[in-house]
């Protein structure tokens, strides 16, 4: 047999070994349904035991409403238009301060990351102001840019913009130099080794500053909706807890938490999407 064909049959072979049989993924399909079952049972075990308490006594309805009331609360603004109106207006502000922390702290993050003698100058008076809570500085916010829409894509940005920042300068920081220096030795300009080298090593790290901004940003909404607001899920909480209406207070609450897990799910997608070269490790697996 020569030599090609032998190549052949090789390359056959490990092309063959390569593609999952049947069997195994019909047992992958079982580990992730798997997967999905326990997380479902925490899920209902936790609906059910807050069914439980107000229906039982355990706890007054008038301080827990059940899941039942909250579910029909939401049906009920879905039916008058008012939940779209929240939830439209939430989404605005949460996205525009996201969306500015995220541009503003990543190409501040990599010139940082990047110029030692930049982040000397600039490092001090940032940590200075990262010590500042937002929500410390509601006031200036709402004196410099008054109490509409301004102020509260103001203080969400705000929010947002530390963690980004961090995440962008500890990412370029730990990229390993001899990548760096195995690109300058076979000839690659400085502006090369930044865009094709530095970058893509930074972005998990950014990635992880971003979804964690995400997270901030719901719960600066929250409170921004709380100051001069008319609309959105964060004064659809407050007012309703003034008014009383306590399934409709509850309502907004998860409504929050649903936007803070959609908004998690969309960057986590994003960042599987961009970064496909990446692959994690499960001890399940």
């Amino acid at each position: 047999m020569s030599a090609n064909a032998v190549g052949s049959t090789e390359g056959l072979a490990q092309a063959a070994a390569t593609v999952p049989s049947p069997i195994a993924r019909m047992a992958q399909a079982l580990r992730s349904a798997s997967r999905l079952i326990e997380r479902g049972l925490g899920l209902l075990f936790f609906l059910a035991l807050w069914e439980l308490m107000p229906r039982v006594g355990i706890v007054s309805d008038a301080y827990l409403s059940p899941p039942s009331a909250v579910i029909a609360s939401i049906a009920q603004l879905a039916g008058n238009g008012l939940l779209w109106k929240h939830i439209a207006a939430s989404l605005q502000r949460s996205l525009w301060g996201l969306l500015l922390a995220i541009g503003a702290g990543v190409l501040l993050g990599l010139l940082m990351g990047a110029i030692r003698r930049l982040e000397n100058i600039v490092d001090p008076v940032l940590q200075l102001f990262r010590q500042t809570s937002a929500f410390a500085l509601f006031p200036v916010f709402i004196l410099f840019l008054g109490i509409g829409e301004l102020s509260k894509v103001a203080i969400i940005f705000w929010a947002s913009f530390w963690p980004v920042l961090l995440s962008t300068i500890g990412g370029v920081k730990q990229v390993d130099r001899l990548l760096i220096d195995s690109a300058l030795s076979m000839g690659a300009s400085q502006r090369f080794v930044f865009f094709k080298v530095v970058l893509p090593a930074a972005l998990p790290s950014i990635f992880t500053g971003v979804r964690l901004a995400g997270a901030y940003c719901i719960t600066a909404l929250v409170a921004a909706e709380m100051i001069g607001a008319h609309s959105g899920l964060g004064f659809l909480t407050l007012n309703s807890q003034e008014t009383f209406q306590i399934p409709t207070m509850y309502a907004g609450i998860l409504l929050l938490a649903v936007l803070g897990l959609l908004l998690n799910y969309l960057l986590a997608l994003l960042e599987r999407r961009l970064l496909r070269w990446r692959k994690g490790l499960s001890l399940d697996d």
